[in-house]
């Protein structure tokens, strides 16, 4: 078991996954923090690296216990160069987990009859991406696909966002629309009949107008720019959500929430007995 307790080259490797995303491509590791966030990871079999913990410090029983039953790869940390890995100001946390990236793979999103999914398209930021992560899960989407030059999933503030729902819901990262519209014709040879539907705020429809009970994957746009000119191209609609009041637009996540919402409740998904 390592013992960390200066800023050596195991401790610049983990710093570098913080802020690196060309680090954390190259070694296929990210860090997660958060009791959640690491509970659900070993609960959902996410395939941990190291468990890193702090030196001389008593431990809560949920990460002795953590510990005790994972049977992941331990490093022991200064408590003040696991501070900085957990980026607080004021105390160590008692565990931060180090995760293995997951192939991008479409076929993860294991696509049925009653197929939910969402792609995000060239999200800027990650916090839009955990977010959205989090509500896909929460609404029975069967996982969340991100598109083009966008903000990085495993960024710690996007891991943070989804507060677990990473670990629970496939979500995969394509550099193409094109890539997901040949997947989805895949899909639809084989007689999965899936629909593309757009959001935007001159869509023809009005969400309550578009029968999402059929197999779907919703298009959630760039937050400045909206969805690219191809991604318009591949939707089968596009939909927009009456709007109100002063505000001319809904945050990306803000809207790709309240459209898995009413995909939900069209499907009578039964949210409260999950």
């Amino acid at each position: 078991m390592p013992k960390v307790t200066a800023r050596n080259a195991l401790f610049q490797q983990w710093q570098a996954l913080l802020t690196n995303r060309t680090k954390r491509q190259r070694t296929g590791e990210f860090l997660i923090h958060g009791v959640r966030p690491i509970t659900l990871a070993v609960e959902h079999g996410w395939p941990l690296r190291t468990l890193l913990y702090p030196a001389g410090q008593r431990l809560s029983e949920w990460a002795r216990r953590l510990i005790d039953d994972s049977g992941v790869p331990l490093a022991e940390v200064a408590p003040e160069l696991l501070q900085e890995l957990g980026e607080r100001e004021s105390e160590a946390p008692e565990l931060i987990a180090v995760g293995a990236l997951l192939p991008d793979d479409l076929d993860r999103l294991r696509p049925g009859p009653g197929f939910l999914g969402v792609a995000f398209d060239r999200p800027g930021n990650p916090g839009n991406i955990g977010t959205l992560v989090r509500s896909a899960d929460a609404f029975g989407a069967a996982g969340l696909i991100v598109t083009g030059h966008a903000a990085d999933v495993y960024d710690p503030k996007s891991v943070r966002a989804s507060t677990g729902s990473l670990f629970s819901l496939p979500v995969v990262r394509r550099p193409s629309p094109d890539d997901v519209l040949d997947w989805v014709g895949a899909q639809r040879d084989r007689g999965l009949p899936i629909r593309i539907v757009g959001t935007d705020e001159s869509g023809s429809t009005p969400i309550s107008g578009c029968d999402l009970t059929a197999p779907t994957l919703l298009v959630v746009g760039n937050e400045t720019a909206g969805m690219s000119a191809r991604w318009r191209e591949m939707c089968d609609e596009v939909v927009r959500i009456p709007m109100g009041g002063a505000a001319s637009s809904l945050n990306a996540a803000s809207a790709g929430t309240l459209v898995l919402y009413e995909a939900a409740r069209q499907r009578d998904f039964p949210a409260t007995d999950r």
